[in-house]
């Protein structure tokens, strides 16, 4: 699915206000994709210390 891409000049906060309202269905998703990932970081630097 292709979007298209608004090229006129529009403030920062504005656009990022944009994206959050297009995006708030998944947003919950995608924080917790993060935080995974950052758990399996920690877990895997901290692997050579238990072996």
């Amino acid at each position: 699915m292709a979007t298209l891409i608004d090229t006129g000049a529009r403030p920062m906060l504005t656009e990022l206000r944009s994206v959050l309202t297009r995006c708030r269905a998944t947003l919950w998703q995608d924080a917790a994709g993060a935080a995974a990932l950052m758990v399996l970081l920690v877990a895997g630097l901290h692997l050579p210390g238990l072996v």
